[in-house]
């Protein structure tokens, strides 16, 4: 920049700063010329170098958009074909360990702790895809909404093959045959206990689970749970697995262990809903997905195996 008042004409007419001996642009704001410096031979170079790198890429790679697509480049090049290579070269990759993992019975899989623990790690990314939404960053579940996955209380079972039944085929799903089924009768909905007898067995399931302490209230209502409750949870609230029963002896609530909280699942349960993922993911997945929950601290042992004509309750 330059000041008017130092700034002559030349004799081709030019106006001259005289203080850098440059001529000006001709623009002026309250005194003040810009000088027209030239710029830099590198400058301009690299400029012009980014001009011919521009019209390269524009010719070698898609560049300007269309309606529908885009042009396409000589070299026939996309994004899209990229990540699809090299979704295939990861997939090649771990092909042998996806394939033992398919070959080997969920069961057998603890006998070979390397093949777990890639079935462990592969199921973690597919919980994350698929099941955080629900039981939240690393099983924890969501309280009053959805079970934890890390402790020992299992509706049907916490061992590797009754988790993989139940990812693969849910719970309480209508259009599905195999699924898991229990539905808790609506005891003060549908009028088959009063108020008064709701409230009792509360009393008595909250003694039994350690919460209260005995009176006549819970008296009353082991006489009651004792001809309503105890053919799914148990005479003495142990839970029935089979069927889907809690156990009601501990400090494992899903909705709550207050005296509202039972009360209300008495009067109106919930009969919450898993999706089967049988339809959804292949088996090598599911057989991943159950060997990450067996392993978030829960999981349990195969139970053995029951003598020959023996049924789930001990009995012929």
């Amino acid at each position: 920049m330059a000041d008017s008042n130092n700034v002559s004409a030349s004799a081709g007419g030019k106006r001259i700063d005289e203080a850098t001996g440059t001529s000006t642009v001709g623009h002026e704001w309250d005194g003040i010329e810009e000088l027209d410096t030239p710029m830099p031979r590198w400058w301009l170079w690299t400029f012009y170098a980014t001009i011919v790198w521009s019209l390269g890429y524009v010719i070698l790679y898609p560049a300007w958009p269309l309606v529908n697509s885009a042009t396409e480049g000589v070299l026939g090049w996309t994004s899209r074909g990229q990540l699809e290579k090299e979704l295939a070269a990861d997939a090649a990759r771990r092909a042998p360990t996806v394939n033992a993992i398919a070959a080997t019975a969920i069961t057998d899989l603890p006998a070979r702790p390397e093949l777990m623990q890639a079935a462990v790690q592969g199921g973690a990314s597919a919980f994350r895809v698929h099941c955080v939404q629900c039981h939240g960053a690393g099983g924890a579940g969501v309280a009053n909404l959805y079970p934890s996955l890390t402790d020992d209380d299992w509706l049907w079972g916490g061992d590797l093959a009754a988790i993989e039944y139940t990812i693969t085929h849910g719970i309480r799903n209508p259009d599905h045959g195999e699924t898991h089924v229990s539905l808790m009768p609506a005891f003060g909905r549908d009028g088959i206990l009063s108020g008064t007898e709701i409230a009792d067995v509360v009393s008595h399931v909250r003694v039994i689970s350690g919460q209260e302490k005995p009176g006549a209230s819970a008296t009353r209502g082991a006489a009651v749970y004792a001809a309503n409750c105890a053919v799914c949870h148990g005479p003495a609230g142990e839970g029935d697995r089979t069927v889907g029963a809690p156990k009601l002896t501990d400090a494992i609530w899903l909705y709550g262990g207050d005296r509202a909280s039972i009360a209300a699942i008495v009067e109106n349960p919930r009969n919450g809903v898993m999706p089967r993922w049988g339809h959804r993911l292949d088996p090598v997945t599911i057989k991943m997905l159950t060997a990450y929950v067996h392993s978030l601290g829960g999981g349990e042992k195969a139970p053995a195996p029951l003598p020959e004509g023996q049924g789930a309750n001990g009995q012929p």
